[in-house]
């Protein structure tokens, strides 16, 4: 399911049996954040580029048009990949995060709190689960954490050291290899640095 889209992919991931009750088992799969894509399109009623656009891109001052890439020709997003940005812009959307949602002129964008939930660990809440995954960060000692792209693009924030790195990749393979070893290896070693 990592490349549907709309009814296609609820109508499949709604087919498929379950594997554990919700909330007892993490398994990532780029399916499910998909399925993310589609509530935030139901939530908001339009889709998802433009809402980015007008809540987050052109107010926090992005210097890039980004794009989005979609399922079909004038289909909708793929929710859990393939936003396509300038480097530079992938390290603004840290700094976004880093100061809570709040665009430079003080107006708050996300909800009060919501970072901070966001960055929970999955095992919180009372039940079982992954001690490094939130709200679709994956999480790090001391409060760090990272939007991860399929083959090693990164964007890591540290809030204690005020630190941003964001990397393009296109590593050899999809799950963690040696590209993944390297590009983490490097990033935890700017972050020691400091």
């Amino acid at each position: 399911a990592g490349a549907y889209n709309g009814l296609q992919l609820v109508d499949y991931l709604s087919g498929l049996p379950k594997v554990a009750k919700p909330g007892t088992v993490f398994n990532y799969n780029t399916g499910e954040t998909n399925l993310a894509g589609e509530l935030l399109r139901s939530a908001i009623g339009n889709n998802a580029s433009e809402y980015l656009e007008h809540k987050i891109w052109r107010p926090f001052g992005m210097e890039h048009d980004a794009y989005w890439w979609l399922s079909s020709e004038g289909g909708v997003e793929t929710g859990g990949c393939c936003l396509n940005a300038t480097l530079r812009d992938y390290a603004r959307i840290g700094i976004f995060t880093l100061r809570d949602g709040v665009l430079s002129d003080g107006s708050r964008v996300l909800p009060e709190g919501w970072m901070t939930e966001s960055l929970t660990p999955m095992s919180g809440f009372g039940r079982p689960g992954y001690e490094g995954y939130g709200y679709l960060w994956w999480l790090f000692d001391q409060g760090a954490y990272s939007a991860r792209g399929i083959f090693q693009q990164w964007i890591f924030m540290d809030p204690e050291k005020e630190l941003v790195i964001a990397t393009h990749n296109n590593a050899l393979h999809a799950v963690e290899d040696e590209d993944h070893q390297h590009t983490q290896a490097v990033i935890m070693a700017i972050r020691d640095a400091l």
